[in-house]
Order: C-alpha cells, then sequence, then structure tokens
C-alpha cells in the first residue's frame, strides 16, 4: 500500500504540469492577429495589430456619418463616432475575434480575425 506521503507527491506534481501545461497554452503569444475593417460589406483598410509598434487613428467616413479607428499594439478600438447611440465607442477596445465592434447607423463592422498561412486548414462553409 502507498503511504500518503507519496500519495500528495504524486498529485501535487500532476496538478504543477496541468498548471504549467495551462500557462503555456493560454498565455503564448497568437500573432497574425489581423484587423479588418468594413464598411458596407467591403474591407476598407486592413491591419496587423502584432505588427503596431505605436498607436494611431484614421477616420472612416461614408455618407451615413464618420468613425474615428485606434489602433494600438493588440488592440482596436473606435474613439469618436457621430452616430445616435454610440455603441460603437462603448464597446471598447478589442483583441480577439470574441466579438466585432460594430456601428449599424454606419454600416461598419471591426472583426478580428487570424491571418491565413499556407498549410493551415481552411475552414469549410459549415464550420464558418
Amino acid at each position: 500500500m502507498i503511504k500518503t506521503k507519496t500519495w500528495i507527491i504524486i498529485f501535487g506534481s500532476l496538478l504543477a504540469l496541468c498548471a504549467g501545461l495551462s500557462l503555456w497554452i493560454f498565455l503564448k503569444p497568437t500573432g497574425g492577429n489581423v484587423a479588418n475593417v468594413y464598411l458596407d460589406g467591403k474591407c476598407v483598410h486592413s491591419v496587423d495589430l502584432s505588427a503596431v509598434t505605436e498607436s494611431y487613428e484614421f477616420t472612416v467616413s461614408s455618407d451615413r456619418g464618420m468613425n474615428v479607428i485606434r489602433v494600438e499594439k493588440g488592440y482596436i478600438s473606435v474613439v469618436d463616432a457621430d452616430c445616435p447611440d454610440k455603441v460603437c465607442i462603448h464597446s471598447g477596445r478589442i483583441s480577439d475575434s470574441a466579438a466585432p465592434i460594430c456601428c449599424l447607423p454606419h454600416r461598419l463592422v471591426i472583426k478580428i480575425e487570424k491571418e491565413m498561412k499556407a498549410g493551415d486548414d481552411v475552414p469549410d462553409a459549415v464550420s464558418k
């Protein structure tokens, strides 16, 4: 029969291994995150968020209004808009594809998408 001290060492080692693997998986830099700015369904601007060294702003204008977009290292956000509800500004800055920034009155959508490389699996129509 194995002593209690041995079981504590075994489970402690397994716990430390699982914690280390979890940190490695979740904290490794993802890289290749490309923010695409769509106006009326057409991509009008793309930026690789991992390649940004200094923050900057640019304006997207249409006949419906304008949005001022700020790009920072790893993040993108809408900082000013002349729409009535300002939901796009209140969305804050995003760094992943969990939720896009949308300005419905101006028909503006900002999505973060992974940059596809040669050899990457391309999703089919069902999984996309």
